[in-house]
């Protein structure tokens, strides 16, 4: 009976250490720190610019906008660079986007400009929110199958950035029924390119750690330099540059190919 005893108690012995050695061999759950920090910015950007907007800060709330802007183009360039990228990443910057790319800029621009257009100004920032919403759950049903080269739709910085460009290059004047008019315009139309088939080119195949020519460091310099003469119009300008870019290549191989 000793000796029965005794190798049953071995068999559990071995047991106990075979489950220990498989939990111990098991990937540790948790999240990746630092692209997920730069998420976290992102998100705190869009945060604070609708609680700008709120206080009638809205030359403060545009210019958090495009702080979250360079945050969200860092979060993933890094994760890649890193070979950190993870599902809850993917998840969390997303949701980070809807905040900052999507709910900010229809809030301030809604307590800049389109309150007073009543129902009509509550349309157009509606048809803005959720049209950002919409393009970015297209973009994560399609993350797996898309092509890297370009993004279906106009991606929602770039649609912050032109909304934000406008609040911020516009603020200083007066309010009037025309200039209503023209953001709600503006604002419905930046959240139907969101949902557009327009094929807009990414820059996500750019390899940042191989090496480029000097003139390359020499045009990002001088683009700095540019944007520092008068950052909201030049910003507002390459936004709606971005933005025309797919409808105007579409138009010009429709008609003139």
């Amino acid at each position: 009976m000793k000796n029965t005893d005794a190798s049953s108690k071995i068999v559990e012995l071995d047991n106990v250490v075979e489950s220990l050695d498989s939990e111990s061999s098991r990937p540790r759950k948790g999240i990746y720190l630092f692209p997920n920090l730069l998420t976290t910015g992102a998100l705190f950007g869009g945060f604070f610019a609708v609680l700008s907007g709120f206080n009638g800060g809205f030359e403060l709330a545009a210019i958090a906008i495009f702080v979250a802007m360079v945050f969200d183009g860092l979060d993933g360039r890094v994760a890649r660079m890193t070979n950190t990228q993870s599902d809850f990443g993917v998840q969390y910057d997303s949701l980070s986007d809807m905040v900052s790319f999507g709910v900010a800029p229809a809030v301030v621009v809604y307590g800049w400009s389109l309150e007073s257009l009543g129902k009509v100004g509550i349309a157009a920032a509606f048809v803005y929110a959720s049209c950002a919403a919409l393009r970015l759950a297209r973009f994560n049903v399609q993350s797996g199958i898309s092509s890297n080269k370009f993004f279906i739709g106009l991606p929602s910085p770039a649609a912050a950035a032109l909304i934000a460009g406008f609040v911020w290059s516009a603020q200083s004047l007066e309010s009037s029924l025309w200039l209503s008019s023209l953001t709600a315009l503006l604002t419905a139309c930046a959240g139907l390119l969101m949902v557009s088939n327009f094929k807009y080119p990414s820059f996500k195949s750019i390899d940042m750690r191989g090496k480029v020519p000097f003139v390359v460091i020499l045009s990002i310099v001088m683009s700095f330099v540019v944007i520092t003469i008068d950052p909201p119009r030049i910003l507002l300008m390459l936004a709606l540059g971005f933005a025309l870019y797919a409808p105007v290549k579409f138009l010009w191989s429709r008609f003139y190919s």
